[in-house]
């Protein structure tokens, strides 16, 4: 493998005029430089870009640590995270917790001990001071999704709108028993959704029915497993609201096990909607997130930390993006 001195020795120059010439940090003669260009090509050179970014102080990666992406947002968060980051410059390490706190704990330590400038993390709220920890040491950090922690910026959606807006919707249809499909409230997305549901249940005199499950939220049997609860707690249930596509789509398949027809008998909508929702046999009404949107804002809000002087870091800043109502065949 060719070396920065074997460039220079083929380009008949310093060391340190190859270096000043490729990463252009001051002035080399065009005919200098052309010459250099041409031994790099001609050794086919690859610069270290591990050493350079110690030099300078960048290693010009970001970390993203998310639950999962199989069927869920952080899919497209994820996608726009990477696309919008290698447009700036930097290259993406990604992380799948599930949502195990262990996990998460390990992921960040190994981020933080290896060579990345910054985290974008959809946390568990279970390892909060690891995250200051990290953040006081100098790594830039956002949060994605879910807000845990409010001395770290954040880029998340108006759950508790979604969660009301849901509701008031429904009753607009004509539905009075209205069922919640919910993970944790350990989770802001899934505290904040259940706030709007009750306020708005609470306001028009309804009745709740809520259910939960042992397995992992993030998972389609988690879906299939709250809707026959929700079914048990309340044979007349009219309509279902779930907090993600996911247990959306577990709805759908649970509610055709029994033969019951969507949206005949019961209306069904997905409260944080993504790309898989119009692809389905029954297309499912959601509350749509601006998945991308979000991505690219985080990823610009990380790299002007880790780009700003240490004296001059930005604000906190905490940004919620609206959500939108698309009507599909599921309500």
């Amino acid at each position: 493998m060719a070396t920065l001195k074997d460039v220079a020795r083929l380009a008949c120059v310093d060391v340190s005029t190859v270096s000043r010439a490729l990463n252009n940090t001051s002035y080399v003669h065009p005919e200098t430089k052309a010459r250099i260009f041409a031994a790099v090509k001609e050794l086919s050179y690859q610069p270290n870009v591990l050493a350079q970014g110690l030099r300078q102080g960048k290693r010009h990666t970001i970390g993203v640590v998310v639950p999962r992406l199989h069927l869920t947002i952080f899919a497209d968060i994820t996608q726009s995270i990477e696309a919008e980051s290698r447009k700036l410059g930097y290259a993406t390490l990604l992380c799948h917790t599930e949502d195990d706190p262990g996990i998460e704990k390990e992921c960040l330590n190994r981020l933080r001990n290896g060579f990345v400038d910054g985290i974008i993390i959809a946390g568990t709220g279970r390892n909060g001071r690891l995250l200051r920890d990290i953040h006081t040491s100098g790594i830039a950090l956002t949060q994605i999704v879910r807000k845990q922690e409010s001395s770290i910026s954040s880029v998340i959606a108006d759950y508790e709108a979604c969660g009301y807006e849901t509701v008031k919707y429904l009753y607009s249809k004509g539905c009075r028993e209205i069922g919640l499909i919910n993970g944790s409230t350990s989770l802001a997305p899934y505290r904040e959704r259940y706030n709007g549901y009750h306020r708005a249940m609470e306001e028009l005199g309804l009745n709740e029915t809520c259910a939960t499950s042992p397995e992992p939220s993030n998972s389609f049997e988690y879906g299939y497993q709250c809707t026959e609860e929700l079914l048990e707690q309340n044979p007349g249930l009219e309509a279902i609201m779930a907090a993600v596509d996911i247990h959306g789509m577990a709805a759908l398949r649970a509610l055709k096990d029994r033969n019951i027809r969507v949206p005949d008998q019961i209306r069904l909508v997905s409260l944080t909607g993504h790309s898989i929702g119009g692809l389905l046999e029954t297309s499912m009404t959601s509350l749509e997130i601006p998945a991308y949107e979000m991505g690219k804002k985080a990823t610009h809000m990380i790299v002007d930390e880790i780009e700003a002087p240490s004296d001059a870091k930005p604000s906190v800043q905490h940004l919620v993006f609206a959500a939108s109502l698309t009507e599909r065949e599921s309500s």
